[in-house]
């Protein structure tokens, strides 16, 4: 199974490249984006060395699908997906954050709580939490977005005072990441998951904030089965889960957090399989519909060609 690893296209009118930690993407004309998702994978803020099988292909998929069922909600950047792995849309002035939200304490959140931190990118949380406990009501915990190494929180009000975004833009995406999150909450119930947390990235074109980048997916969001989630919170045990942490707890396991000095572990192909399978049924479970493979001899040319017909439409 070949992996896409990077793309080094040479598209008409790109007037931009940027690799992100998954996802390249080709600015055109100064107007139109292009992101190829790749089968990277990260974590702790680090790309690991090796490509997931499919992963490119689940992730764009499932972000595709949740672009078009929230854009009532709020307008987005999604043109077309003219190939498996590539999103085409319209280029906005990507905001300086990332807008998180959970409506459990789980993750790197309880990682903080458990040493002792109560107040999180300015959100104050109540003493006596557990591990992967519903929060009252959602919150919304923002970072930074850092180009590179580690994203930091911040606070709601260190984001207006700073400048990083006006107070207006800020109410606009914190009533939209609410109303996102509970669309998300309530599809992903009617599949039997929880969404338990994630994450939304905004933009703005020409005054008007968009939604951009991915929207609940493995890799942007966390999900747990439903069916046995208060079963396994009473007994203290950790919910059965469709995301990307037990790739972070496989990683810890091993001795790595990102930290100056770890050494990155190998991926075994063992646990590479296991992850590209856990990503086939997160897909399965999430949309409801097997997932077929676009599978080629050469993956990178496919691409290239099903992005240059689309421009060549255009």
């Amino acid at each position: 199974m070949k992996t896409i690893l990077k793309t080094n296209f040479q598209l008409p009118g790109q007037t931009k490249f940027y690799r992100g930690k998954v996802r390249d993407v080709y600015t055109i004309n100064d107007s139109l984006m292009i992101m190829v998702a790749t089968d990277r994978i990260s974590a702790f803020d680090v790309v690991l060395p090796q490509g997931i099988p499919f992963k490119g292909q689940i992730l764009n998929q499932i972000a595709a699908r949740f672009l078009d069922m929230t854009a009532a909600i709020v307008p987005n950047w999604k043109l077309a997906t003219p190939d498996p792995n590539v999103t085409v849309g319209l280029r906005c002035e990507p905001l300086p954050i990332e807008i998180i939200i959970r409506g459990y304490i789980t993750g790197s959140a309880w990682r903080a709580y458990e040493q002792g931190q109560r107040i999180i990118s300015g959100v104050k949380l109540p003493a006596g939490l557990r591990a992967n406990q519903k929060l009252d009501s959602p919150i919304i915990t923002p970072s930074t977005k850092a180009t590179e190494g580690h994203d930091e929180e911040i606070s709601k009000q260190e984001i207006i005072d700073q400048g990083l975004v006006s107070a207006d833009i800020y109410e606009q995406i914190e009533q939209k990441t609410y109303k996102l999150f509970a669309y998300g909450q309530k599809y992903a119930a009617s599949r039997g998951l929880i969404l338990v947390d994630t994450k939304y990235e905004f933009g703005v074109r020409d005054g008007k904030v968009y939604l951009i980048d991915e929207v609940h997916t493995p890799d942007s969001s966390r999900y747990w089965y439903m069916e046995d989630y208060d079963k396994r919170f009473a007994q203290g045990q950790p919910p059965r889960q469709l995301s990307k942490e037990f790739v972070r707890q496989w990683l810890m396991d091993n001795g790595f957090m990102g930290r100056a000095g770890e050494k990155m572990p190998e991926l075994t192909e063992e646990i590479i399989r296991d992850i590209s399978n856990r990503y086939i049924e997160l897909y399965q479970q999430l949309i409801g519909e097997p997932f077929v493979p676009e599978q080629s001899d050469n993956p990178l040319r496919r691409i290239e060609a099903n992005i240059l017909h689309y421009l060549a439409k255009e």
